[in-house]
């Protein structure tokens, strides 16, 4: 008797969903032996049943994808990164992991074309319809995979108008140690650096001293590279009044730079681990580095007095050095080795600075 050819399939679909007794079982696999053309359908029908299992992933895959596209709304990201840039960093914290979930789709894609590219591709016509929606998906992977890059790209150098504090920092050595003052980053449950070309780096803090106003960031973005030995000496020893100082700072979103004079011994009310200085600083220098003519760091600003026109203050180098001498080894993952000498002695103060600016960051703390 010759079988259908939807029997047969009726057959095949009870034979691979494990629908059949024992003897049935048996006298398929014997008809599957004796009948070549039975064998060959039935792998036929398993891989077109394998195709479509993957086709309805793929499906699903491709809603999820574009759930994250409409989310990510990237002529919207444009408006708010202005205005809201520390929301978008969250948010990409939150997608980044789903929005790779496109490599799959690539994966997937392959997978399809093995199928469609093959013989079967010609025996039915669902299959070129399937083969157009893979290319289709893949477009559109393709497009996600470059808002993405955008999307950080503009995350990484978006100016901060919404952080918490902000105030300067220093770097102590070139491999993301910098330093600051306690005051800016106390009370911040995250905290970043930015350099003077835009771009910000996360950081943790890896020691406090509120006695000394003195707070050590460790830069832990993995995009961060080594920017090479600091030009710069810290002083162990004392500067004397009237000598010449500046500093390098960040009161607004581009560095600024304050000439002026060492005026006091000790700082406000007498405490003796500050210089008072008269230079122009202002909210947002805090955590800078106070500067002798030869380029030796020998303080920190940390203040201002309000009461006397032009005075400020700063942390004595000295104190910076017993804090950097107390952080325990194993909070740090990287030494810390100070540089003994500046490179900075024999140079006009123009290019002092113009060396300076690389190791100088602007410091934006944020709370959730």
């Amino acid at each position: 008797m010759i079988m259908r050819e939807n029997q047969l399939i009726e057959l095949i679909e009870r034979y691979l969903g494990g629908e059949m007794t024992a003897q049935e079982r048996e006298d398929f696999e014997a008809l599957r032996k004796n009948d070549a053309s039975v064998d060959a359908k039935m792998a036929e029908h398993k891989d077109l049943t394998s195709l479509i299992k993957q086709y309805n992933e793929r499906v699903k895959l491709e809603t999820r994808l574009n759930a994250i596209h409409d989310e990510i709304d990237v002529h919207t990201l444009k408006e708010d990164l202005m205005a809201h840039p520390s929301w978008i960093v969250q948010m990409w914290r939150n997608h980044h992991s789903k929005i790779s979930v496109a490599a799959s789709v690539a994966i997937l894609a392959i997978l399809l074309t093995l199928f469609v590219t093959g013989d079967l591709s010609n025996k039915d016509p669902r299959f070129q319809q399937l083969k157009a929606d893979v290319e289709g998906v893949k477009r559109q992977q393709r497009q996600l995979g470059e808002q993405q890059k955008n999307i950080y790209k503009t995350v990484k150098t978006a100016p901060v108008t919404n952080a918490k504090f902000r105030g300067t920092g220093f770097a102590l050595t070139g491999n993301g140690y910098i330093v600051t003052n306690f005051h800016v980053v106390n009370g911040g449950d995250s905290v970043y650096v930015q350099n003077a070309e835009g771009t910000s780096f996360h950081t943790k803090v890896v020691y406090t001293d509120p006695a000394y106003d003195v707070a050590i960031l460790q830069v832990n973005d993995t995009s961060f590279k080594n920017i090479g030995p600091v030009p710069y000496a810290f002083k162990k020893s004392k500067s004397d009044l009237g000598e010449l100082v500046y500093t390098l700072g960040f009161p607004g979103d581009d560095v600024k730079y304050g000439p002026g004079a060492l005026t006091g011994a000790s700082g406000y009310r007498g405490d003796t681990t500050e210089y008072e200085v008269y230079i122009p600083v202002n909210p947002g220098n805090s955590g800078g580095p106070l500067l002798d003519d030869k380029g030796n760091i020998i303080g920190v600003i940390n203040g201002k007095q309000t009461q006397t026109s032009g005075a400020a203050f700063a942390v004595k180098s000295r104190y910076l050095l017993k804090a950097i001498q107390s952080i325990p080894s194993d909070s740090l993952t990287k030494s810390i080795n100070l540089n003994t000498k500046s490179t900075m002695a024999n140079l006009s103060r123009t290019k002092q600075i113009e060396k300076l600016r690389n190791y100088v960051f602007m410091v934006k703390v944020y709370n959730q």
